[in-house]
């Protein structure tokens, strides 16, 4: 059976927060989901983008969506943003989606002194996480959903070098770790989870090849004019010749968040052609991504670079 936004049960009495809500697959995730009757936070960096996409959603929704100020390229932010969300819901939040990310971007640092993917893409996500646990505990069937990539079944975690300050800095490279790293992050948090005893479950999901703004972003990053060009015309013709819209994309993190029957340590991603397109499923994860010592290594390097308490300990 071929499965659809349409077959995700009432989301009513609901809270979900959406990192990157404000266009591409996190957008239609929030407009999915408020029309399915959950509350919609949306985490977004630009306040004017997010507006834009407050009131877009706005239009979906049966109960009023609420916009958060999340940049995750500082952790002052996040540890705000954090705060804000624990405040908003009472502690009680059902569904943090991981979804925000830099790709294949130029050399760049956070405000904290990261690789900026990296810095991004799984610092600032297992933070968040980590600071908004307490919010999950009181959720009802909460769930953690972080997005990694098809870009992580190349990805190498450098775990002395995370940050590229003695190897050479290569775009897909930096990409690749960040993705890899966000599944290893969700196997390991749901092994912590389980450990502990708790109701909370961790599971990733990847969105295949789908024609979003990201490859736009990425293009749009690099100064040379010519190097600009080249990237966005071979990024078009690959959305044109194999990827899927954002309709598509969307349906495995919907998936993971919504469907009875998810375990925690899921790995969600599209069906067919070679899982690039295609109905959700689950899929099998990475071998780095069920490696245990591999786990406890990010866990423990996230914690020393972040410089906050894990959660579970």
């Amino acid at each position: 059976m071929k499965w659809t936004d349409a077959d995700i049960p009432d989301q009513s009495g609901r809270t979900v927060l959406i990192t990157g809500a404000n266009s591409g697959l996190g957008l239609r995730s929030a407009q999915v989901l408020a029309h399915k009757g959950a509350r919609v936070l949306l985490a977004c960096r630009s306040p004017e983008r997010g507006q834009e996409a407050l009131h877009s959603v706005q239009r979906f929704a049966k109960t009023e969506p609420a916009l958060v100020r999340l940049d995750l390229a500082d952790l002052a932010s996040v540890r705000a943003a954090a705060a804000e969300v624990r405040e908003l819901t009472g502690d009680a939040l059902d569904v943090l989606m991981n979804n925000a990310g830099l790709m294949a971007t130029p050399k760049g640092l956070t405000t904290d002194g990261f690789e900026l993917q990296f810095g991004t893409n799984h610092l600032g996500h297992a933070a968040l996480t980590w600071l908004l646990m307490p919010a999950l505990r009181g959720g009802e069937d909460a769930r953690v959903v972080t997005m990694s990539s098809l870009a992580a079944i190349g990805g190498h975690i450098d775990f002395a070098d995370p940050n590229f300050e003695h190897r050479r800095y290569l775009p897909n490279v930096a990409y690749g770790q960040s993705k890899i790293a966000n599944q290893v992050f969700a196997l390991e948090l749901d092994r912590r989870l389980r450990a502990a005893g708790e109701r909370v479950i961790s599971v990733a999901a990847h969105p295949g090849y789908t024609a979003t703004n990201l490859n736009a972003s990425m293009a749009r990053s690099y100064p040379n004019p010519v190097l600009r060009a080249v990237i966005a015309g071979v990024t078009t013709a690959g959305d044109f010749l194999i990827g899927q819209d954002v309709k598509m994309g969307a349906l495995s993190q919907l998936y993971a968040s919504t469907m009875p029957g998810v375990n925690g340590g899921d790995y969600v991603g599209p069906g067919q052609f070679f899982q690039m397109r295609g109905t959700p499923a689950v899929v099998q994860p990475l071998k780095l991504a069920l490696d245990h010592e591999a786990g406890v290594a990010l866990w423990e390097l996230t914690a020393k670079l972040t410089g906050i308490t894990p959660d579970p300990a």
